[in-house]
């Protein structure tokens, strides 16, 4: 049988816990279809900017903004502490070290390094990097605003020297590319992310639980290749 190809667009900011939540949760998910179920699929992946923090609202050449402080004032503290209350339960189930220390930068860097990985190595190489960034952000407190920090996980990951990083990172190549997806996201509708789009048409928002997604990737196998109608229910288009 030949494999269906799922194509899944992964909006997100290197900021966001949730986003982060949910490249673990929609990993798994694909993974275990894979090996576990054996169905057949096999899947295509790319990363999409978000910017929730605009470079005028936070420098990351400015002063440094404390991660909890910021989420407060920006949320309110009931919020924030519902927010990451939920959070860590989430990490102690998975066993996820996720973390609220640290600054707050903008991800306008990080997401000029994901673009670039994706243009040096598509999937293979940007979704090795994005793991990294998140990882260095949410469960070791890193400010992924440094270039220094940016530059030894493009090193780290096999996506150019450090020294190249650096000096992409100084550059200003990609910024702009990277400021105007985001800003066509929000003009297409998309407020929050996560947001992880299947074929370009079916958008299931927020971070979900791998079960659903399995879920989803079961449906599409069982419809086969040429699927028509899609086998999935209506959901809010964002792409």
């Amino acid at each position: 049988m030949a494999n269906r190809v799922v194509k899944l667009t992964l909006i997100n900011d290197l900021i966001c816990p949730n986003c982060w939540i949910q490249l673990h949760e929609l990993l798994s998910a694909m993974t275990y279809c894979k090996d576990t179920l054996q169905l057949p699929l096999s899947f295509e992946v790319q990363h999409m900017p978000f910017k929730f923090i605009s470079s005028a609202c936070l420098s990351d050449d400015g002063p440094k903004v404390e991660r909890i402080d910021f989420f407060e004032r920006r949320m309110g503290k009931d919020k924030f502490l519902t927010m990451e209350s939920a959070i860590s339960k989430w990490a102690d189930e998975r066993g996820i070290p996720i973390t609220f220390r640290g600054v707050m930068s903008t991800s306008t860097r990080g997401h000029r390094l994901s673009q670039k990985a994706f243009q040096l190595g598509g999937e293979k190489l940007q979704t090795p990097l994005l793991c990294a960034v998140f990882k260095a952000h949410l469960e070791e407190g890193k400010d992924i605003g440094d270039i220094d920090v940016l530059s030894d996980i493009a090193a780290s990951v096999g996506m150019m020297t450090k020294d190249e990083a650096v000096a992409f990172l100084k550059s200003n190549e990609l910024e702009k590319e990277v400021n105007d997806l985001s800003d066509k996201l929000r003009s297409q509708g998309v407020k929050g992310v996560p947001v992880t789009v299947i074929d370009g048409k079916w958008a299931v928002n927020g971070s979900q639980a791998s079960e659903v997604f399995i879920q989803i990737f079961k449906k599409l196998a069982a419809a086969g290749v040429h699927a028509a109608p899609s086998p999935l229910p209506a959901m809010e288009l964002c792409a």
